[in-house]
């Protein structure tokens, strides 16, 4: 059988299994859609502020907007307090038509972490336990009043723990399972690793075991290839793959990986193609935050479509001081032609 399968997260049934994973900066409403058209089974918005909803801040809005081929999608919360988190979750139902309320208890990030947010909640299961509640609790009576929507799931996504001598991944497991937690993913890294360093799989099979099958498990953590993906998939038994950094400009990964898990061998995207499908996202986002800001956003992004281009050390040079579209077409339309 293969790895590439349906995967349900509560009532949410999922054509696949392969996710994109909120990514602060990249996982807007543009770039899901790319990554949507290349064959990802679910994605998540930027992590959003429960903070900054209950406030009325505009522009959290607009970072939980779905993406126009999105059949379904999740919107990421993060925060500190219970009391807030279920604000929040309340707010994201009635602002938006979200399929998933996802808790980010993994964020390493210390402006995240100092609020008492992010991977914080991963070492004190007690706080996850109780945010999970309350925003489970927004999702029942936003059922009650609204049965047709349906019931929206919560996740969680976790970290390993604190730091090594601080793993607390089965605690902060079981606290969003007994709260009514519908799937948890776990980046197989530790808040003091942050980014670098290499993710233990071993600590995601365990969890995977642990959870036995009562929810589903999702990795992260160094599956940025479809080899590595498959090697996930056979080493920790997870249900699905949730890419991040690896999808960053290339959204074909997706794409790849669905053919290396179904058939064995994939093909690779042309140049052109890349670099097309980066147009397209900022067409989106020139749509979405006008063409100044756009472009600004898209420096980052266009540096990571010409990742591995020869001559891509001087040509990103120049990326990195565009700020229109015709800069970017100028710089780029050799590749297009």
């Amino acid at each position: 059988m293969s790895f590439y399968h349906k995967v349900k997260i509560g009532s949410l049934e999922l054509d696949g299994n392969l996710f994109l994973a909120p990514i602060a900066g990249y996982s807007d409403r543009a770039f899901r859609s790319l990554c949507v058209d290349c064959g990802a089974s679910f994605c998540t918005t930027e992590m959003v502020s429960a903070e900054a909803l209950t406030r009325g801040n505009l522009k959290t809005e607009v970072l939980m907007a779905r993406a126009p081929n999105e059949k379904s999608y999740a919107v990421q919360i993060f925060g500190g307090k219970a009391s807030v988190m279920y604000e929040a979750a309340k707010i994201v139902l009635e602002k938006t038509s979200c399929e998933c309320i996802d808790i980010n208890a993994g964020c390493p990030v210390p402006k995240i972490t100092k609020t008492g947010a992010g991977s914080v909640l991963t070492k004190e299961p007690q706080v996850l336990y109780e945010i999970v509640c309350a925003v489970k609790k927004a999702c029942d009576e936003c059922y009650e009043k609204n049965p047709s929507r349906g019931l929206v799931p919560v996740t969680v996504k976790i970290r390993s723990g604190w730091d090594e001598k601080h793993l607390t991944w089965k605690e902060a497991g079981e606290a969003a399972l007994s709260a009514g937690a519908s799937a948890i993913t776990l980046h197989a890294r530790t808040k003091a690793q942050g980014y670098a360093g290499k993710a233990d799989w071993n600590i995601l099979r365990q969890l995977v075991e642990c959870i036995n099958g009562r929810i589903p498990v999702f990795g992260s953590g160094d599956a940025h290839t479809p080899e590595t993906a498959l090697m996930m998939f056979e080493q920790t038994g997870v249900d699905g793959v949730m890419f991040a950094r690896g999808a960053m400009g290339d959204p074909f990964l997706f794409l790849r990986t669905i053919q290396f898990l179904t058939t064995g061998t994939y093909s690779k995207e042309s140049v052109k193609e890349k670099l097309l499908a980066g147009f397209k996202e900022l067409a989106i986002n020139i749509e979405d935050k006008g063409e100044k800001s756009a472009c600004l956003d898209m420096r980052k992004k266009f540096c990571a479509y010409t990742s591995g281009l020869a001559g891509g050390s001087a040509l990103r040079q120049k990326i990195v001081a565009a700020s229109t579209l015709e800069e970017y077409k100028q710089i780029l339309g050799l590749y297009l032609e």
